[in-house]
C-alpha cells in the first residue's frame, strides 16, 4: 500500500508541491534513515528540473531531452547506469539460464529509473528489474520518476507537433493511454510487481512548467 502521510514527514515540501508522490513498503523510510545524503541528491535534481514545452512538443519519446537533462545533473554526481546479470549454474559447470536486468541511475543501494514516455510495458521491465536487484541485495530502494496523468489535459491543450518522419500530429496522442503515466504504474505497483523492494513514486506535475503558451 502507499502512504501518503509518510511523504509529508520525509519528502521536503518543495517535492510534495512539484510531484505527485507515492510511498511504497517505506522507501521515504528507509531513503531518509540509511541514505540521507544521495536522497538528498535526488531532491535537489528533482526541484531543480522544470518542464517546458518545447520539451514537451519535442519528437523522441523516452529518448527526449527529458532523460538528458537528468543524466547531466545525476551523473556528475556519482549515479551511473548499471546492469546487473543473474546466472544459474548446474553442478557447478552448466549454466542453463541467464537474466540480465538495467538501472538507469544507481549509488549506495539505490535504484533509480525515469519514465517519461515510453510504451507502458516498460513499467513491468523497471519494476522486474528492482524487484530482481532486491531480491540479489544488490540495492536497498527503487525511485521511480514519470509524468502525473493530469498532464493529459494540457496536453491537449497544444494542438499538434511535426514527428521525426515529417507527420503533423497532435500533442495528445504522442502521450497516449498505452505509454508511461503514473496511471499506469501505480497498479503494478499495487498488484506487488516490485515484489519486496521499497518503492518511491513520483509524478511530474504542471506546477514544473515553465513555459505555457
Amino acid at each position: 500500500m502507499h502512504n501518503r502521510s509518510m511523504a509529508e514527514h520525509h519528502l521536503p515540501r518543495r517535492i510534495r508541491e512539484l510531484y505527485e508522490c507515492y510511498d511504497y513498503r517505506h522507501a521515504l523510510a528507509i531513503l531518509v534513515g540509511d541514505f540521507p545524503g544521495s536522497f538528498r541528491e535526488v531532491c535537489d535534481v528533482l526541484a531543480e528540473f522544470r518542464l517546458t514545452n518545447e520539451m514537451i512538443r519535442k519528437p523522441g519519446g523516452n529518448e527526449s531531452e527529458i532523460p538528458r537533462v537528468f543524466s547531466t545533473q545525476l551523473r556528475p554526481r556519482g549515479w551511473k547506469e548499471w546492469e546487473l546479470t543473474a546466472k544459474v549454474i548446474i553442478d557447478e559447470k552448466e549454466e542453463v539460464r541467464s537474466e540480465t536486468h538495467k538501472i538507469d541511475y544507481f549509488k549506495d543501494k539505490i535504484a533509480f529509473d525515469l519514465e517519461w514516455n515510453s510504451k507502458d510495458q516498460t513499467f513491468d521491465r523497471d519494476l522486474y528489474a528492482i524487484r530482481a536487484f532486491f531480491e540479489y541485495n544488490k540495492i536497498s530502494v527503487g525511485i521511480l520518476v514519470t509524468r502525473s496523468s493530469s498532464l493529459q489535459a494540457y496536453f491537449a491543450s497544444l494542438g499538434n507537433y511535426v514527428d521525426r518522419y515529417g507527420v503533423e500530429r497532435s500533442i495528445a496522442a504522442k502521450y497516449g493511454a498505452s505509454t508511461t503515466h503514473m496511471d499506469k504504474l501505480l497498479p503494478r505497483l499495487e498488484a506487488g510487481r516490485s515484489g519486496g523492494c521499497p518503492v518511491l513514486a513520483l509524478g511530474i506535475t504542471t506546477s514544473l512548467l515553465v513555459e505555457v503558451s
